[in-house]
């Protein structure tokens, strides 16, 4: 784990396993992927920007475990879940998704499949 990381959990310790085990995933299953830590997000690029994961609070504090990270892709069409806490089309064609994730076996194969369905969108543009 690099020191940018790090730093970027150090104000929430305990969502770091949870982006460790995310990280692990898409370094394992997504093809060159280049990640960017920043101070709002950690972001992940093949050929373009195809998914993030930050802190934002997309639901009313009360309504947000205590522990979490939330995972962003971008898709051509708006997913229908109700794991997607919020969905915003900021251009036609293209769809933000934002995820909130508090536990390990949630980054299962659906939330890895929208990642990489991201990715395959990110590389298509």
């Amino acid at each position: 784990m690099d020191w940018d990381t790090l730093h970027f959990f150090e104000l929430q310790k305990d969502a770091l396993p949870l982006y460790e085990a995310l990280e692990a995933r898409i370094l394992d299953e997504i093809p060159d992927v280049r990640i960017k830590v920043q101070k709002s997000q950690i972001s992940f690029y093949n050929r373009h920007l195809f998914g993030c994961v930050s802190f934002l609070r997309v639901k009313k504090k009360k309504e947000m475990p205590p522990c979490y990270i939330v995972v962003t892709v971008g898709l051509a069409q708006k997913l229908e879940s109700p794991r997607v806490a919020v969905a915003t089309e900021p251009y036609p064609g293209r769809w933000t998704h934002h995820i909130v994730v508090s536990a390990p076996d949630q980054i299962d194969d659906q939330l890895m499949d929208w990642l990489k369905e991201a990715a395959a969108f990110s590389a298509q543009k």
